[in-house]
């Protein structure tokens, strides 16, 4: 390379040099930036660059009186480096730090070199991730996490290392194109046959209900399952209509159905907690307890609740398109739902809310359990009960009260896609 090419690359190659005597005191600290370099601290900066934190324990193991330190601020960009074959996430600001203290290799430290990488507010559905450039990697080298911690801030990311190499925030899509078309097909076939077993558990109930005198008791448990049945009917027909019809459809439609699915959604967790409630009142308020129109007056708060959160959330104008996006802002899923800008709206209404039913709804699971364990010690059950029968009524039991959906709280980090995967097939399956 000659002219310009080769002074456009050098502009992505910053150095900064240090002579560091063995006897320093204070941990050694330099700041950095893309645009500027590698430079020692200056007073009047307020967090806007990134910072490096040398222990001063490194220098005082070394062997001759002073050390030369080299730290290089690389643009992998301009400089055409560090590309990782298959390489899914993205370098914050393409910006690599290398550092590098006398001539030997450091590593094992005790006291960990911390590197922080300033940064404003990121998009959602990326991960961060401290990462270094390892050469056994690969036929070229490729960045690896051994030695490194990742500590996610607001307004920057600290890494700390037990070595010195070449270091970058690697910022990683939760989903890639790929995870969430096979999550969609899980989802949809899942749905599929959660709808077939849907119809027929309510079919079911309902003939018992019909053809058979019960006790009253049992007519309103079998009534409070087709409920909650139809609501997870109804909940799986809406995602198949929007994964079918979101695409190409117009705005309205789209709000439509962004709504519908919403409201689909609350029903499923406001029957839930009815479910909750009902078994509180079953085996806690066992005696005195008679509401006149018991049934009816659940389906109102069950089916009505939920669509005064719906009015509310459509006025202000939360549905709509939702795009799914890589950290490149890569469209990999379209689906008519809360739009990114009304966020917060999801965050009560369905996180919020599922969050205080899930908690009632274990609390009455804790009770229902402790009553049945006295039960079976005092005798006062009778006939053979196995431990496997109890584990899998148990089971159900967790299931009918929703407690599947508290997974969605797991779905952040690095370890999101496993989780997302169960999440999906629990969940699409629950009917």
């Amino acid at each position: 390379l000659a002219g310009p090419a080769l002074r456009n690359r050098l502009a992505g190659l910053k150095v900064l040099l240090l002579n560091i005597s063995r006897a320093v005191t204070r941990d050694v600290l330099i700041t950095f930036s893309p645009t500027e370099g590698p430079r020692m601290p200056n007073m009047t900066e307020k967090g806007k660059a990134g910072k490096i934190q040398l222990p001063r324990e490194m220098f005082q193991s070394l062997s001759s009186r002073t050390v030369r330190v080299v730290v290089t601020v690389l643009n992998i960009q301009q400089l055409h480096m560090f590309k990782e074959v298959n390489q899914t996430g993205r370098v914050l600001d393409n910006t690599v730090v290398g550092i590098t203290v006398g001539e030997t290799s450091i590593s094992g430290l005790r006291d960990p070199v911390q590197l922080t990488f300033a940064h404003g507010q990121l998009p959602p559905g990326v991960t961060r991730q401290c990462v270094f450039w390892d050469l056994s990697k690969g036929t070229a080298g490729g960045w690896s996490i051994s030695g490194c911690v990742t500590q996610p801030g607001d307004k920057g990311t600290v890494c700390s290392c037990n070595h010195l190499t070449f270091f970058t925030l690697l910022l990683n899509p939760v989903l890639d194109r790929s995870t969430a078309q096979a999550l969609m097909a899980v989802a949809t076939a899942g749905c599929g046959v959660a709808m077939a077993f849907s119809i027929f558990t309510i079919a079911f109930c309902i003939l018992l209900r019909c053809r058979f005198r019960l006790e009253e008791t049992l007519r309103i448990n079998l009534g409070l399952h087709v409920n909650l049945g139809g609501s997870l009917l109804f909940l799986n027909l809406a995602f198949l209509l929007n994964s079918g019809l979101c695409n190409g459809t117009q705005p309205w439609t789209c709000k439509v159905l962004g709504g519908l699915t919403h409201y689909c959604l609350l029903c499923c967790f406001t029957w839930t907690a009815l479910e909750g409630f009902h078994f509180y009142l079953l085996f806690v308020k066992v005696l005195g307890t008679y509401i006149h129109h018991y049934l009816a007056k659940l389906c109102l708060v069950g089916w009505g609740f939920p669509a005064l959160i719906v009015v509310v959330a459509g006025a202000i104008g939360s549905y709509g398109e939702y795009r799914i996006q890589t950290v490149d802002h890569q469209v990999i899923a379209r689906l008519c739902w809360i739009t990114s800008k009304h966020l917060l709206v999801h965050y009560i209404t369905n996180c919020g809310y599922f969050g205080l039913i899930f908690l009632f709804n274990m609390a009455v699971f804790g009770v229902v359990t402790q009553k049945s364990c006295c039960l079976q010690a005092t005798g006062a059950v009778q006939g053979d009960c196995k431990a496997w029968k109890v584990a899998l009524v148990a089971a159900g039991l967790f299931c009918l009260l929703g407690a599947t959906w508290a997974l969605m709280f797991l779905t952040y980090g690095t370890s999101s896609a496993p989780v997302l995967y169960i999440f999906t097939i629990l969940n699409s399956l629950q009917g």
